[in-house]
């Protein structure tokens, strides 16, 4: 049996919850790849980041204008001919949607771990906004992506082996 190719990738967004590694990961791939990585929490509005300074959750009207940033990215992309990798929570479904547009040139790789493991994560992190108090709410918000959203991987492994997963499920490697 033959397997189905994939399509012509444009982005691959990297998605989970604060803490997952997300920055990191999506680093690695852009490296490995060569292509370049937009960092989607640099496209949040000020508001939303004063929002969760303060430890306070943002809601879909909150996410609707960064979500569209960033699709705006991607197509920029697309137009150009070029690829890349985008950091992005994508924690439901709707906010994925938005992301892909319609188009199959979009796959988002979840990086799944547990809520203790990141709140444990969290706690030794330093310069970001998220506060991790606003962990829970993430949980909370999360629709876990299906197999015919993403490619889930494990964080309970050394970086290098979530890198070379996700490139051995793209068939990048």
């Amino acid at each position: 049996m033959t397997e189905t190719p994939l399509p012509t990738l444009t982005a691959l967004i990297v998605m989970g919850v604060s803490g997952s590694g997300k920055s990191t990961i999506a680093g690695d791939l852009a490296q490995r790849l060569g292509w370049p990585m937009i960092e989607g929490d640099d496209l949040h509005p000020p508001a939303n980041i004063a929002k969760m300074t303060k430890g306070v959750p943002l809601d879909d009207a909150d996410r609707k204008p960064w979500l569209e940033a960033i699709a705006a990215r991607i197509d920029g992309w697309r137009q150009s001919g070029t690829q890349g990798v985008v950091t992005c929570s994508s924690l439901k479904r709707i906010y994925r949607d938005i992301l892909r547009a319609g188009h199959k040139d979009v796959r988002f790789v979840y990086l799944a771990g547990s809520y203790d493991l990141l709140f444990d994560r969290m706690q030794h992190r330093k310069r970001h906004f998220m506060p991790a108090s606003l962990l829970q709410s993430q949980f909370a918000t999360l629709e876990v992506p299906g197999p015919d959203e993403a490619i889930a991987v494990s964080i309970d492994q050394p970086e290098a082996a979530i890198t070379d997963d996700v490139l051995k499920e793209l068939h990048l490697s």
